[in-house]
């Protein structure tokens, strides 16, 4: 859950960034009141810290992960 909790955060950045990239536009900061608003700085710690945990994603082991899912569902 975590996981997935992670990703889509990873994905709410990603596309922040990229409307900055390309636009010029912080989405974040207009919906949140700023950069410097409370609210702003929670959601980009947020992100920051989901993009942390996804590095595990990088070195777990995939066989364990599939063995865990499949017990999980039975």
């Amino acid at each position: 859950m975590l996981d997935k909790i992670s990703l889509i955060l990873l994905i709410i950045g990603g596309l922040n960034w990229g409307s900055i990239g390309i636009f010029q536009f912080d989405i974040v900061a207009w919906i949140c009141g700023g950069q410097t608003g409370v609210l702003s700085r929670i959601i980009y710690t947020l992100v920051a810290l989901a993009a942390i945990w996804c590095i595990s994603l990088l070195f777990r082991d995939e066989t364990a992960f599939h063995e865990d899912r499949t017990a999980f569902n039975e």
